[in-house]
């Protein structure tokens, strides 16, 4: 992801052998109305080379609740209240807001805190597992999104691990999540935000 912004063709032995992704996802969002984990983030260009890295940590509630934190290399807070879309750059002392359904769209955020209803939004399919996890392929319906596809993987205990997220630029961003928590008791004031004194303020 930015700093601004922050986000294959495969042959199958058989369609039963990759089942389980897409079901995991959806166990995944019908099961999780909350959850919490650390993150690690590094984008690549289109040549493969890293070109930032990045780690924090993430809660959401869902529907259209999140809260992302970033705490290296530079602080910056993304917040999701229900309503509206709030962006904290910390040394900038600028924040950014948009109403919140025009800056989710068919996004990763929208995967992880929206609705239940997600093939409205997206066109699954599963794909070849690898590196011990089971991959599914997520293709935006709306063309009003960065994103061409993301790709999810799921580990045994029904665990989001891994989102990969490919966009229109040629760039590849790696998200992986670790000690992840379903279901845990969150704080309302998580997903509140109030722009801090003197910040400037961009946006709706």
């Amino acid at each position: 992801m930015f700093r601004k912004s922050l986000i294959v063709l495969l042959l199958f032995a058989s369609t039963s052998a990759y089942a389980a992704a897409t079901d995991k996802l959806k166990y995944f969002i019908a099961a999780t109305h909350s959850a919490q984990a650390n993150f690690s983030q590094e984008v690549q260009d289109k040549n493969g080379k890293r070109i930032q890295s990045a780690s924090g940590t993430m809660q959401f509630v869902r529907p259209g609740k999140f809260r992302w934190s970033y705490q290296k290399p530079y602080e910056q807070l993304i917040v999701g209240d229900g309503k509206k879309f709030w962006m904290y750059d910390v040394d900038l002392n600028q924040v950014t807001v948009k109403k919140l359904d025009a800056a989710l769209g068919s996004s990763p955020a929208a995967l992880l805190s929206g609705s239940n209803e997600i093939e409205s939004g997206f066109v699954l399919k599963n794909i070849e597992d690898r590196d011990g996890l089971e991959w599914l392929q997520a293709v935006p319906k709306s063309k009003e999104t960065t994103f061409e596809k993301i790709l999810m993987a799921f580990n045994a205990k029904s665990g989001l691990a891994v989102m990969e997220l490919y966009d229109a630029f040629g760039h590849h961003t790696v998200l992986r999540f670790t000690d992840l928590k379903n279901n845990p008791g969150l704080s309302s004031k998580l997903f509140q935000f109030v722009p801090p004194k003197g910040a400037d303020v961009l946006g709706d």
